[in-house]
């Protein structure tokens, strides 16, 4: 019997890996918001001196992992494995960075949900023998994505009210196996286990409007998590989505209601809290960075302090496409979640 699966989703580790360090890399938008102060480099030029966006934002991806490297004064050579992803397509950000940074590398798509499903799986691989260290990473442009899936910057065309922007941004995690001794900028975060999502689709084909397509994977991925561990929501300190933004995140109540689930103050979205209203950015953040920057800058800081304790990190993805989207095809949604817990 297979004890380490909970349910048909959900997986547990008997010796937890640790989560040892973080970085998280962002734009000049996103420095400027609540969350300003608590990542390690904020650009005040959003090429980053590079050719392109493009350019950027690969940049952005290989000197996060770097960064979250050096906090624990270990060399690149030293990882076992790589994994992560972008939104851009044939994810060229994350290729060309491991290129630069030769670690053996495993590609991710889980569009703005990369975070965690690179946590997760990452994690899988650990306490399976199968690596002792593991980088996670993420990134997304502002500018990259929204000339390939929306309009180029030129048009200036005008957003809807439901519309949330794509963080710019690079988010990275180290993690390692529970005996290992590699230095730890962060000495007490484990990964407890998680649940992998479902695709969930229940037709939404706005663009615009990605909290909605999100929504539902995001609730059908709490509800499996809390069904097949035996745990409800005030078992958490906090139950965290990447980036529903505003409206996603009240349809995300509402069908945490509908299913039983009440949330009393333990949710809170990653796009939601890396903008201000002041900012004007409409619903919110958005993109593979959001949750990435949001986790690595602030909540695992919160985590190593004391402030949060056990943690759903469950990071939400739109899985869209320019091509399915010219197709009439509807925006499918999946959401992966991990548990993060503070030990001693």
């Amino acid at each position: 019997m297979n004890t380490k699966r909970l349910g048909r989703q959900s997986v547990r580790f008997f010796a937890p890996p640790r989560l040892i360090s973080g970085a998280a890399i962002v734009g000049d938008v996103e420095g400027e918001g609540p969350l300003g102060s608590c990542f390690d480099i904020v650009l005040a030029d959003d090429t980053w001196g590079e050719e392109s966006w493009e350019k950027a934002e690969r940049k952005m991806f290989e000197q996060a992992v770097r960064l979250a490297l050096q906090k624990c004064a270990l060399p690149v050579s030293g990882v076992d494995l790589l994994l992560g992803g972008d939104l851009l397509n044939q994810i060229i950000s994350a290729n060309f960075a491991a290129r630069e940074l030769a670690i053996p590398f495993l590609g991710l798509y889980g569009a703005c949900s990369t975070m965690a499903e690179s946590l997760l799986l990452g994690s899988m691989l650990i306490d399976g023998g199968y690596a002792n260290r593991v980088a996670c990473a993420a990134t997304s442009h502002f500018s990259t994505a929204e000339r390939q899936y929306r309009f180029p910057l030129e048009m200036g065309g005008q957003t809807t009210p439901t519309a949330q922007r794509t963080v710019t941004g690079a988010g990275a995690s180290l993690l390692v196996a529970a005996e290992d001794d590699t230095k730890r900028h962060f000495a007490s975060i484990r990964v407890m286990g998680g649940t992998i999502g479902r695709v969930v689709d229940l037709g939404i084909t706005d663009a615009n409007n990605m909290g909605a397509a999100m929504a539902p994977a995001a609730a059908d991925t709490l509800a499996a998590h809390l069904r097949e561990t035996g745990r409800n929501a005030a078992d958490y300190d906090l139950i965290v989505t990447g980036d529903l933004g505003r409206f996603g995140s009240e349809m995300f109540h509402e069908l945490c209601a509908d299913k039983g689930i009440d949330l009393a103050g333990k949710h809170r979205d990653c796009g939601n809290m890396i903008f201000s209203p002041q900012q004007k950015v409409d619903c919110g953040g958005s993109g593979c960075g959001c949750s990435g920057v949001t986790l690595n800058g602030f909540l695992l800081r919160q985590m190593e302090e004391g402030a949060v304790r056990r943690m759903l990190f469950m990071a939400t993805g739109a899985l869209m496409s320019p091509t399915a989207g010219m197709q009439g095809d509807s925006i499918p949604g999946i959401a992966h979640a991990v548990v993060l817990e503070r030990g001693e």
